[in-house]
């Protein structure tokens, strides 16, 4: 095979992969539910909590969005996320599973309209303007900017706070979260200021909820 030839057969298996790989995989609701056994046992109970880095409740994740579950699925995998249950539950995960369970969720509880927002106090919103944190988590801390960002308004304050402090963690293998933009906003502030962020947004109305399956009820 000519020099030619050879360009030609390469650049033509080029397109293809990438035609593959630009498919997306798309989640289906129903098919979600048979697969959240591994999830329902934490995260379908009210008031649940967990003992690992310290006591918090397990966060809401009905009424989250799609995007954001997949992206924190994943990022167990890739080990940037670094909790040793969430890691083994996502390793058995496969990326159609993953999208199901993503989809199951956010359809638990469909979006609502805008919430009132709360007003914090001036100590808050200075440490909110700092942050920025509306720049990603939009209005009202509710309806971020891109599908991967979480929302955040209305989860549970103490697992924001232990979120929060994850991002300043390093070098730990079973604790802390790898994440550019987040790490670095953390790094800023003590952790008492991370602490009365996550009060205030934990006590803004939102969209999650803890949807308790059959078993549990």
């Amino acid at each position: 095979m000519n020099q030619n030839l050879t360009t030609i057969f390469a650049l033509a298996v080029a397109c293809v992969t990438g035609a593959v790989q630009a498919q997306e995989i798309r989640g289906d609701a129903k098919a979600g539910a048979t697969k959240v056994a591994m999830c329902i046992g934490c995260h379908g109970i009210e008031g649940y909590q967990a003992s690992f880095p310290e006591v918090h409740k397990v966060p809401m994740i009905s009424g989250q969005g799609a995007g954001y579950i997949t992206a924190a699925l994943l990022a167990y995998q890739k080990g940037e996320r670094k909790h040793p249950t969430m890691r083994s539950i996502a390793d058995s995960l496969s990326e159609q599973d993953i999208a199901d369970v993503s989809a199951f969720y956010e359809k638990q509880v469909p979006a609502s309209a805008a919430k009132p927002v709360r007003e914090p106090s001036v100590q808050v919103a200075e440490l909110l303007k700092r942050g920025a944190c509306i720049s990603c988590h939009g209005d009202n801390f509710a309806q971020p900017i891109d599908p991967s960002y979480p929302k955040i308004a209305g989860q549970h304050a103490d697992y924001l706070y232990v979120a929060l402090k994850s991002y300043k963690i390093d070098k730990n293998p079973q604790v802390g979260r790898t994440n550019g933009v987040m790490a670095g906003i953390a790094q800023q502030f003590s952790n008492q200021e991370l602490k009365q962020l996550a009060g205030y947004i934990g006590r803004l109305d939102g969209d999650l909820k803890t949807v308790p399956q059959a078993k549990f009820r």
